[in-house]
């Protein structure tokens, strides 16, 4: 049994050095559920513009092919739509210690961690639907324009709190550049 203990060791030695990482975390938190509204009545404007232009299109010139063209943008316009339930939901934040975690996308997955010290504009943004749903998008802005990330589909008081938290924070670890 001597070597069943040596196997123990350093199974048991590795959840310790982590748990205290795991307990600074607050968790996911996931986007209303309102935002699907939001997300479906764009893509429905969209649908209905290029589908119209196909249409008129195919008035004014009569060639088949965009008829076509419609339809296809049509049919393709209806499965996206069938998929924001869940691409809303796969759209998650997480505060850690030292950063915020961002993370969307069902088959392509994106997962952006940005430091509290290196935010340099927190900017809420709402749209005419967001707003008449009471939601709203938080942007966070770094000197590195790639990592631009936007949380959508807040609650107004969620955004409100969230803001000014993570500014409070930014403030308290500001990088020195």
């Amino acid at each position: 049994m001597p070597d069943a203990a040596q196997h123990d060791e350093p199974v048991e030695a590795a959840p310790t050095v982590e748990a205290p990482a795991a307990a600074s975390d607050t968790g996911w938190h996931r986007v209303s559920p309102k935002y699907v509204v939001v997300e479906v009545v764009g893509s429905l404007i969209g649908m209905v513009v290029f589908v119209g232009a196909f249409a008129i299109a195919y008035l004014v010139w009569g060639q088949w092919w965009w008829l076509w063209g419609a339809v296809v943008v049509g049919v393709m316009s209806l499965v996206g739509i069938a998929l924001e339930p869940r691409r809303v939901r796969s759209i998650a934040y997480r505060l850690r210690e030292d950063d915020l975690l961002f993370r969307r996308g069902i088959m392509f997955q994106r997962q952006v961690a940005v430091p509290y010290g290196r935010m340099q504009l927190v900017d809420i943004t709402r749209g005419p639907v967001a707003r008449v749903l009471g939601l709203a998008d938080l942007k966070f802005v770094t000197a590195a324009a790639a990592t631009a990330v936007t949380v959508p589909g807040l609650p107004m008081e969620e955004a409100d709190r969230l803001r000014d938290h993570l500014v409070a924070l930014a403030e308290t670890r500001r990088a020195g550049l």
